[in-house]
Formats: structure tokens, C-alpha cells, sequence
């Protein structure tokens, strides 16, 4: 497959920020910008939801954030800080079995 050039414009900052993310994975801003556009054609749209927030959004998301770092604090104080998606969705579906019987 020919290979091309594209040169586009980003801000400084949000360049290097980017760089180091992608580092963290293990790809370049070339790889990423690939995979960007392959997701794009693959799926026939922008691989995200771009959408416009209303004034509250932010704060609810704030708050959200705080109500799961809580969680995690009182998970990992209980020893349970470690735990795999599947062995919560056990514990859930147990306690949910105990309560069906009563």
C-alpha cells in the first residue's frame, strides 16, 4: 500500500501531551492517527460521541468521580481493592441469589 504524507496543525501543548500518552501504549503519533482513521472508515463515523454539554455536565461528572474514588478507598480498606470485573459480578449475583430466597 503507497504511503502519503499528511501535515496538520495542533497545538504545542496538547501535542506533547498526546506523544506521551501514545508512548504509554506504544504507538507514535503516526500509529495513533492510523488507528484513528481506520476506526473511522471501519465504523463510517467519528470513533466517539462528540456531543455538547450542558452547564451541570461537569459537575456531575466531578461528583460521579469523587462517589467511585469512595468506593474504591472503602473497597481496597476491606481487602477487596484487587478485585477482577467477573469475581464483583460473583459476589453481586450471590448476594442477589440470597435475597430471592428469603
Amino acid at each position: 500500500m503507497a504511503q502519503t504524507n499528511l501535515t496538520i496543525r495542533i497545538d504545542e501543548e496538547l501535542k506533547h501531551e498526546a506523544e506521551a500518552l501514545f508512548s504509554k501504549i506504544g504507538l507514535n503519533m503516526s500509529s495513533a492517527i492510523n488507528v484513528f482513521f481506520r476506526q473511522a472508515v471501519g465504523s463510517q463515523s467519528i470513533p466517539f460521541d462528540l456531543k455538547v454539554y450542558d452547564d451541570g455536565y461537569h459537575t456531575r461528572v466531578k461528583s460521579r468521580l469523587e462517589n467511585f474514588r469512595a468506593l474504591q478507598e472503602e473497597a481496597e480498606s476491606n481487602g477487596l481493592g484487587n478485585m477482577a470485573i467477573d469475581e464483583i459480578n460473583d459476589i453481586v449475583r450471590s448476594v442477589r441469589r440470597e435475597k430471592q430466597v428469603k
